[in-house]
């Protein structure tokens, strides 16, 4: 006899893995349609980011689209575009640490110069 929870979590990691194929596919689709050169770390590390990014949307998607085919574009969509929404973050947040360390500083020198 089956355990349902064991059977749950079966579906959920089968989900998960079809969900980041389907992104590394994406991303793998990009990498042979572009035309400059790419080391691999810039692949490793693009793929890695469609990879995870489709299978969190694949796994949070599947409760409200019903649609095998509207799930898998959304999951295909959201692995091509997560390694710019990914490097537009880092950027806003390294730029975002930049701008309060500069602040910090200039606090601190004027606290200095009093």
């Amino acid at each position: 006899m089956d355990n349902p929870p064991d059977k749950a979590d079966a579906v959920f990691i089968k989900d998960a893995v079809i969900s980041g194929i389907l992104g590394g596919a994406a991303m793998g689709a990009r990498i042979l349609l572009s035309p400059e050169p790419l080391s691999l770390a810039w692949i490793l590390r693009r793929a890695a980011a469609a990879m995870i990014t489709a299978a969190m949307v694949g796994l949070i998607a599947q409760d409200y689209i019903h649609s095998k085919g509207a799930l898998y574009a959304s999951i295909g969509a959201a692995g091509a575009v997560a390694p710019e929404l990914m490097e537009y973050l880092i950027r806003y947040v390294r730029a975002r640490g930049e701008k309060e360390l500069q602040h910090a500083t200039r606090s601190k020198q004027k606290k200095r110069r009093k």
